[in-house]
This record gives structure tokens, sequence and C-alpha cells, in this order.
């Protein structure tokens, strides 16, 4: 995952995490990313302050002695530690809420279909889907909800 500082064409600020720089490049290029506070379309990276990493050996010497809270949000500052508590309690959530779901990867939106028009034996699915093909299930007027922390296609794990 990569986060990135976003702006919109009136100077609004925000962050938002991407699974690589290909996929930001493909959701701005689709017009996927709009503005969270005024829902403007026009978005693109703002200027961020370089990182300049230390040795690998130091570094890996500190992120084996630090803290989660600080790999994860890359130091006391970053991240308040409220917010850290909630993205872990949601995460936890989730991770019950799916633990009786089965993963389904691309097939999401047809096997939903599926079991929507009986054409399947209805069972708790999660998978991926494009935002059109979501989309396209609500218009159908079949119930699906977005993960709000993003999960590992198993066959991708180590």
């Amino acid at each position: 995952m990569i986060v990135y500082d976003l702006s919109c064409s009136s100077s609004h600020r925000f962050e938002v995490w991407f699974r690589s720089s290909a996929d930001f490049a493909e959701q701005r290029e689709k017009g996927w990313l709009q503005c969270p506070e005024c829902g403007c379309e026009q978005v693109d990276k703002a200027p961020m302050a370089p990182s300049v990493p230390a040795k690998s050996s130091a570094r890996s010497e500190a992120l084996s002695n630090a803290p989660a809270q600080e790999i994860v949000s890359g130091g006391e500052s970053a991240i308040p530690p409220k917010v850290m508590e909630a993205m872990k309690a949601l995460a936890k959530a989730q991770s019950e809420a799916i633990k009786e779901s089965k993963w389904v990867g691309k097939d999401f939106a047809q096997q939903a279909r599926d079991m929507h028009y009986g054409e399947k034996d209805e069972e708790l699915i999660h998978g991926k889907a494009t935002p059109e093909e979501a989309q396209d299930l609500v218009d159908e007027g079949i119930a699906v909800a977005p993960l709000l922390v993003p999960v590992a296609d198993p066959d991708e794990l180590n």
C-alpha cells in the first residue's frame, strides 16, 4: 500500500491509500477520485516532503525495536493515538464480520447476482468489484457494502 497527499483544484488537501502508483494513475484517469470536501474530480498529487531513509541496516534495527504504532504511523505525530485505536478497532470488527464469509475474488459481482436471482445458494461472500460493478449491483437491488479496510487476496499472501 502507498499513501499520497492529494489536492483538488479548490486547494483542499487530503490523504488516500492506493495499492500501487499504477492504481492511483488508473483511478485518476477513470475519474474515480473526488475531493471529500467539495466533490471536485480535478485531483492531483500534492507536494510532499521527501523521506530520506536511514542506512538499511540502521532502519531494519529501528523497525524491529519500534512499537507497532510507530511503524504504521511513521512516528508519534503522523496519526493521533485515538485515530490509530479507532482504525485498529475497525480492522478487527471487519475481520470478525468476514470470518464466516467466503473469498470469491474477481467473481464477486457475478456470484452476488447468481445468489440474488436464485441461480446459486445464498452464502456470505466477499471479493473484488469495480465501482461500476458495485453500482450495477445496487441498481439491480442487490445488497452490497464496501469493506472499509483493504483485504488481501488469499492467493497473494506469503
